[in-house]
């Protein structure tokens, strides 16, 4: 069974070097990690932290006032498609809902594109590339 619970900004740096940050010469340490106003989540297998995700107090221009930017989600590759990312956005979305938020946004790769659709996430906007990393959709959920 999965369990998701909050963590420090520290205990996500492992993953997201391994898993989004893998031979890519860009910060695994983000902006806004360590504002009082951000969430991190991990999900635990057994004790294991095989996932993180962010969630950041943000203001793109384009969405409502009280909107948070999802930052850094990711799963170790051997755990994926087990349902640590849905689990992670349920309990970010329930947080956010008390912190009276609209709007849940990130900058999704490519390949996230249809999870972020199952989990009820539309596309805005055109694709865009970043470097290093390849394509990317902004997407939001209204919440």
């Amino acid at each position: 069974m999965i369990q998701i619970k909050e963590i420090s900004a520290e205990e996500t740096f492992p993953i997201r070097l391994k898993v989004l940050r893998k031979n890519i010469p860009l910060p695994y340490e983000f902006n806004g990690d360590f504002d009082k106003d951000t969430i991190h989540l991990g999900a635990f297998k057994n004790d294991k932290l095989i996932a993180v995700s962010s969630y950041m107090k943000a203001s793109n221009k384009n969405f409502e006032r009280n909107q948070y930017q999802l930052r850094g989600m990711a799963t170790l590759t051997e755990y994926q498609g087990f349902g640590a990312g849905k689990l992670m956005l349920e309990k970010a979305v329930q947080i956010l809902k008390e912190k009276n938020s609209n709007v849940l946004w990130c900058n999704a790769r490519i390949a996230a594109v249809d999870f972020y659709k199952k989990q009820g996430f539309q596309t805005f906007g055109e694709k865009f590339d970043i470097l290093y990393v390849g394509e990317h959709y902004v997407m939001l959920k209204k919440i």
